[in-house]
């Protein structure tokens, strides 16, 4: 599905975009009603069909909106003159960032639970998350390769073993609601174990 295709914006379509967003924080795929986005949204719903024909469109594009305003956030802080270390504690930061978020949290069970009835969703996430992590740091990874930072044959893989580590431990703990919350030092902790792990494999 090409969700770009699909979706005319307008005038209304942030209002309509931020009334939908909070709709599903709060109550999940199932949960949300048409009727609720729209009175959330101030919006009548023949406003809100013109932009999106179905729920469906509204959630991916409240899911791929919000991470592409964490992507770009991130890349505000990433110097990719920088040496390897540097560069990857600024974007793990970022990636845990968005993981511990409530938002993040919530995108990710929505498209989780939904991505069986509904594929585009979880195809939607995987572009607009991991994909565009690994967008992101292979262009990097060319960078230090080249200045001889970085020894790497496989840099999709590479990429996202770094996501990978940086979830380790917190992740699962996360998703079964067993601690919902880390402090500082525990995320430190992680994102610190998770660059030297990946650097004692691909740094110079």
């Amino acid at each position: 599905m090409n969700v770009e295709a699909q979706v005319k914006k307008g005038r209304k379509y942030d209002q309509v975009l931020e009334g939908a967003r909070e709709v599903f924080m709060s109550d999940g795929f199932e949960g949300a009603s048409v009727d609720s986005i729209a009175k959330r949204a101030g919006v009548s719903k023949a406003t809100l069909y013109s932009y999106f024909s179905d729920k469906r469109l509204l959630f991916v594009e409240v899911a791929s909106a919000e991470c592409r305003r964490q992507a770009a956030e991130a890349v505000e802080h990433l110097d990719f003159s920088r040496p390897p270390r540097e560069v990857l504690t600024t974007a793990g930061a970022a990636l845990m960032d968005f993981m511990f978020s409530e938002t993040g949290q919530q995108v990710f069970r929505i498209s989780v639970a939904e991505c069986e009835r509904f594929p585009e969703i979880g195809r939607a996430f995987w572009e607009s998350g991991p994909g565009m992590l690994e967008n992101l740091l292979t262009r990097y990874f060319d960078l230090a390769i080249a200045r001889g930072e970085l020894v790497i044959d496989d840099k999709s893989l590479a990429a996202h073993q770094f996501a990978e580590l940086c979830k380790a431990e917190v992740f699962p703990r996360l998703c079964l609601r067993i601690q919902p919350d880390f402090t500082a030092a525990e995320r430190t902790r992680v994102l610190e174990g998770a660059v030297e792990t990946w650097l004692a494999r691909y740094g110079t």
